[in-house]
């Protein structure tokens, strides 16, 4: 299993791309969670709407078709751990965290939580060899980039710190990006290791989705025989397109760590929450945004930690 050949000034802006994606994401699915007061609900719409559209797409394309009958024979051969099938109910619970707590914590808190866990796992990840990339040393210039970016995300959000209530009402909460943070390196070479086995990522996000609705579906049906449903489906249409955006970021990624590492894929992906964050609030701003001057220096700081960790550094043995 070898990765692909991927240039890092490609590679990093479409990163960057599906970073965007999160945001945008984040925003919507939070908005569901909070007008159908049922996050599970809004994770089950928004993973459901995501499946359609990918059983589409891959059933139109010749690539997609060629995936779908990839699957079988790979999972016969056990071309790669059948566990790996799981990487759809990490990326569930990730959505699930979007509709439970951004309404309760604020999208600043989420972000710093999902970066923290994200940063540390993908030296984790790239360190024990996860992903088709293959194993990565922990470098010195590797720890200081994502130790920067957790800092410069923290420095870029901290003037709506000011406005949280006391620490007690969020800090369980946040616990729960902060594992969904940690937990989606290892979704991201989970894909990227099927992508490379089916041949196109669309097979590998058309897997992930089918087993996160499934996760999702069994989880909101114990929920709704214990409390009910909750609030109607609203009838604007953007509500819906946190799936869609799912599509493209989860199979984005599965391409592109094959090519960057889990660490680079995550830290561009990183960048453009954070660029994508700061679109919203400035052009569609809810209550409590704030951009001050450490929003802007913040961003920054963290497009400089990405291109530090691109940089081309003198080169040490690949860890066997």
């Amino acid at each position: 299993m070898t990765a692909h050949k991927l240039p890092v000034l490609l590679g990093m802006p479409l990163a960057v791309l599906a970073g965007l994606g999160i945001a945008a994401q984040g925003r919507i699915n939070g908005a569901l969670g909070a007008r159908l007061n049922d996050g599970l609900a809004a994770a089950v719409v928004s993973f459901g709407s995501g499946l359609v559209v990918i059983v589409l797409v891959s059933l139109l394309l010749p690539s997609g078709r060629r995936g779908i009958r990839a699957i079988l024979p790979s999972l016969r051969e056990r071309k790669f751990p059948r566990w790996y099938l799981a990487a759809g109910a990490i990326g569930a619970f990730f959505v699930l965290t979007q509709g439970l707590t951004v309404s309760l914590i604020g999208i600043a808190l989420f972000t710093v939580a999902v970066v923290t866990g994200q940063s540390l796992s993908g030296l984790l990840v790239d360190r024990i060899g996860l992903s088709p990339a293959g194993k990565r040393a922990i470098t010195p210039i590797r720890v200081i980039s994502a130790v920067l970016t957790i800092a410069a995300v923290i420095w870029a959000v901290s003037p709506r710190f000011a406005q949280a209530e006391d620490a007690s009402h969020w800090l369980l909460p946040v616990v729960l990006p902060l594992a969904a943070g940690f937990l989606m390196s290892f979704q991201q070479a989970m894909n990227a290791t099927q992508t490379v086995h089916y041949g196109t990522p669309l097979a590998a996000t058309l897997i992930n989705f089918g087993s996160g609705v499934l996760v999702l579906l069994i989880a909101w049906l114990i929920k709704v025989s214990v409390a009910g449903v909750g609030n109607p489906l609203p009838s604007e249409w953007w509500y819906y397109l946190g799936g869609a955006i799912g599509c493209l970021f989860i199979g984005l990624s599965a391409w592109l760590v094959r090519g960057l590492g889990v660490l680079l894929t995550g830290l561009g992906t990183i960048a453009g929450q954070l660029l994508g964050s700061l679109a919203l609030d400035l052009i569609f701003p809810t209550p409590g945004s704030v951009i001050a001057t450490a929003t802007w220096l913040g961003t920054l700081l963290t497009l400089l930690a990405m291109v530090l960790a691109t940089l081309p550094w003198p080169r040490r043995k690949r860890v066997s």
